[in-house]
């Protein structure tokens, strides 16, 4: 058991794999059950999976970035039960005429409303919707908000339909309905023909590795080397510097009086906390009750 290892490991989703299969395939490598990733992708996906490590793992659910960023590949003409390449093909249609700045008029931006497909991990009554999908059911499902911050046409085929787009989105967002939406919107349908991640929860391409290079740095137990410390997650947030006394009481989970910290407070703002020995975990103001109350300790136990 590798007991000692606390953080973010960013992965290089492989394609075939489910974030679940990664977090299988990590469990043997790393020799640790107590692992989680944030932001699942569709097999047929690639690119960044930050897994939390250990103690990072309490970090889930509560990170300050969740934007994604994506290279989407699609192919006009044609609609799928899955919405992507992968499904079966249920409709075949003519894409002629239509131009680059016809696809970027049918996606809009900022908060839109996107029904879930039916081939997704949304759970409805207690059972996923990709279980009902393969039961050859499909039922309706609400819609819910998501934001489109941008998207770009960085390619686009006139003649074969096939393009590629680039996507800055919140969290939630599903791609691959996006593009089928914008087929729908186009009279012709599209499907998502390859998916590529290149940012998740403030990290990129950059920070990540393979499966094969990370069980090599464990053949060699170096994995530490590449272990991403968890208050990384947090730095865009502001900070509340702790001293000895305090930091014992926020690892103690006390709420500590506003009024010891020379600091306007937001009632709203997350804020990243550190002690004497360094990152301790999250906070939140509450003003009514004048105290700082602590949403997540992160700190290993002493």
């Amino acid at each position: 058991m590798n007991s000692n290892l606390n953080g973010i490991l960013c992965v290089d989703k492989p394609v075939g794999f489910t974030s679940f299969d990664v977090i299988a395939k990590l469990r043997g490598i790393l020799k640790m059950k107590r692992l989680g990733h944030a932001g699942t992708l569709d097999p047929m996906a690639t690119g960044v999976l930050p897994v939390f490590v250990g103690y990072a793992t309490k970090a889930c659910g509560i990170l300050p970035n969740e934007d994604k960023k994506y290279i989407a590949e699609f192919q006009l003409g044609k609609v799928s039960d899955t919405q992507d390449s992968t499904g079966k093909i249920l409709e075949i249609n003519n894409f002629s005429g239509i131009t680059e700045q016809d696809i970027l008029n049918s996606i809009p931006t900022g908060e839109i409303m996107q029904i879930p497909p039916m081939y997704s991990a949304v759970s409805v009554n207690g059972k996923r919707l990709y279980e009902l999908a393969r039961e050859g059911k499909e039922i309706e499902r609400q819609a819910r908000a998501v934001f489109i911050k941008f998207i770009s046409c960085v390619n686009f085929n006139s003649e074969t339909g096939t393009g590629i787009l680039e996507i800055h989105c919140g969290k939630g967002t599903y791609v691959r309905t996006l593009i089928h939406d914008m087929g729908q919107r186009l009279g012709c349908g599209a499907v998502m023909t390859n998916l590529r991640r290149s940012f998740a929860s403030g990290f990129d391409l950059n920070s990540c590795y393979s499966l094969e290079e990370i069980q090599e740095f464990a053949d060699k137990n170096n994995i530490s080397n590449i272990i991403i410390p968890i208050e990384k997650a947090f730095s865009s947030l502001p900070v509340i510097n702790l001293n000895e006394k305090q930091t014992k009481l926020y690892r103690n989970g006390v709420k500590l009086d506003l009024s010891q910290f020379a600091i306007k407070f937001k009632s709203t703002q997350q804020y990243a906390v550190y002690g004497i020995d360094g990152f301790l975990g999250t906070a939140l103001p509450d003003l009514e009750q004048n105290c700082l109350r602590i949403e997540r300790n992160l700190c290993e136990p002493k």
